[in-house]
C-alpha cells in the first residue's frame, strides 16, 4: 500500500528589516550649514602670489604663495574648511555638539571661525606655550582653550574631551589629507600652477612646503603627480620634530620628545597624513635659520610673517642657490603660512631668543652673503 504523497507547506516569506533613521530637521540644518562652509570659500578670492626679489639675470625666480591673505589668516583656514565639509558629509557634526581639535593654534583659529559660521560650540586642545595671539583669536571666533602641558597628550585628551561631551574630534592628523581634494577643485596646488601660468617659468622646478599634519605636502605631491608635471616637492622640518628622520629612515614610528618651537609645524610623531613616499626631498632646518630668514624677509618685501614660513624659505632659498650653481634656470614656490603679527613676542623678539638659546647671527650672515652674491657660503 502507498503512502499519499502531500505538497509541503508554501514556505512564508521572511519579514523584510526596515529601520528608517531620516531626521528632516536634522538634514535641513546639515544642507544649511554645508551652504554656509561651500559660500564662504565661493566669497574668499584667492590668496596672492607674491614675488620674491631676485636678480633678474640669475634665472631663477622664486615665489611665495601668500597664504595670510586667507579670512583667518594662515594656510589652515583651507584645510579648516575642508575637514568641516568632511566631517558634515560624514554625519559626524551635529548640532549643538561641540567640534574639538588638537592644535598648536593656527588650526584651531581656523576651525573656531568655521564653528561659528555654523553655529557649534568648539573647543582647541593645545599646548600651554601657544601663542596668546592665537588663543586671542580662537575666542574672538567663540572658541575655547583647553591647555596641555605636554603636547604628546592632546590626541588622547581631544578624544577624551568629544566622548565627554558628545561632540566630535576633528583629527586634523588623520583626516588633512583625506578631506582635500587633491585632484582640483581649486586646492592650494591648482591655484599656485594657475597663477604661475604667464610667468617666464611656469611649471616650478620645485614646491617647498613645510609639515604640520603633513596634508599640504601630500596635497601637492599628489596633485603634481596627477597632472604629470616634472616638478619635485621639498619638505622643510624644524628641529625638535620626527618627519624628517621618519622619512630618512622609513620608520614611521620615529618620535621625539621636545615638543617644535616653530609652531603650526613640526610633531614629535609621524603623523597619519604625512605621505612620505609622495615627496621627493626633505630638509631639516635649525630653528634660529628659520628666525632669521623670517626677519630678512620683512626686510625683503616689507611683511611680516611666522616661523614656519622662514623654515620653507630658507630651504627654497638654498635650492635657488644649488640651481643656480648648476647653471640652471626655472622657478621654485614656497609657501607664506601666517602672518608674523602673531609672533611678536617670539620670533621678533630678542628676549625671546636669548631665553631660548638662539643665535640667529650667523644665518643672517649666510642670508645676506648669498643675497648679495647668488653664492651659498660653506
Amino acid at each position: 500500500m502507498t503512502t499519499p504523497q502531500h505538497d509541503p507547506a508554501p514556505a512564508r516569506p521572511l519579514p523584510t528589516a526596515d529601520i528608517d533613521r531620516s531626521d528632516p530637521g536634522y538634514r535641513q540644518w546639515l544642507k544649511e550649514a554645508v551652504r554656509k562652509v561651500q559660500a564662504d570659500a565661493n566669497r574668499s578670492a584667492d590668496t596672492h602670489l607674491l614675488r620674491f626679489p631676485l636678480p633678474e639675470e640669475w634665472g631663477v625666480d622664486l615665489y611665495l604663495k601668500d597664504e595670510s591673505t586667507h579670512p583667518t589668516g594662515s594656510l589652515k583656514h583651507r584645510l579648516a574648511r575642508s575637514l568641516f565639509l568632511y566631517g558634515l558629509c560624514n554625519g559626524w557634526i551635529r548640532p549643538s555638539r561641540p567640534v574639538i581639535e588638537a592644535s598648536s593654534g593656527s588650526t584651531a583659529v581656523s576651525e573656531a571661525y568655521f564653528a561659528q559660521l555654523i553655529g557649534v560650540p568648539f573647543i582647541a586642545v593645545m599646548p600651554r606655550t601657544t601663542s596668546p595671539e592665537k588663543c586671542r583669536l580662537i575666542e574672538f571666533h567663540g572658541g575655547r582653550c583647553h591647555f596641555v602641558d605636554d603636547p604628546r597628550t592632546m590626541y588622547e585628551e581631544s578624544a577624551r574631551l568629544a566622548a565627554e561631551t558628545g561632540g566630535h574630534y576633528m583629527d586634523q592628523f588623520t583626516y588633512a589629507e583625506r578631506a582635500t581634494d587633491w585632484r582640483g577643485n581649486n586646492n592650494i596646488a591648482e591655484s599656485i600652477y594657475q597663477q604661475m601660468r604667464r610667468e617666464r617659468h611656469p611649471e616650478p622646478a620645485w614646491v617647498v612646503a613645510t609639515a604640520g599634519t603633513g596634508g599640504t605636502s601630500a596635497t601637492i605631491a599628489r596633485y603634481v603627480h596627477y597632472m604629470q608635471y616634472d616638478t619635485r616637492v621639498c619638505v622643510a622640518d624644524p628641529e625638535n620634530s620626527c618627519f624628517f628622520d621618519g622619512w630618512r629612515l622609513g620608520d614611521p614610528e620615529v618620535h621625539c620628545d621636545s615638543s617644535s618651537r616653530i609652531e603650526g609645524i613640526g610633531r614629535p610623531r609621524m603623523e597619519p597624513s604625512f605621505l612620505p613616499g609622495a615627496i621627493d626631498r626633505m630638509t631639516k632646518v635649525p630653528d634660529a635659520a628659520s628666525v632669521a630668514t623670517v626677519r630678512m624677509l620683512e626686510r625683503a618685501i616689507g611683511r611680516r610673517a611666522g616661523g614656519s614660513t622662514g623654515t620653507g624659505l630658507w630651504s627654497a632659498l638654498r635650492i635657488v642657490a644649488e640651481m643656480r650653481a648648476e647653471g640652471r634656470t626655472g622657478s621654485v614656490v614656497t609657501l607664506l603660512c601666517d602672518p608674523g603679527d602673531r609672533y611678536l613676542d617670539k620670533y621678533y623678539s630678542d628676549t625671546w631668543l636669548t631665553s631660548q638659546g638662539l643665535d640667529i647671527t650667523p644665518y643672517a650672515r649666510t642670508l645676506d652673503a648669498f643675497l648679495a652674491t647668488g653664492r651659498w657660503p660653506g
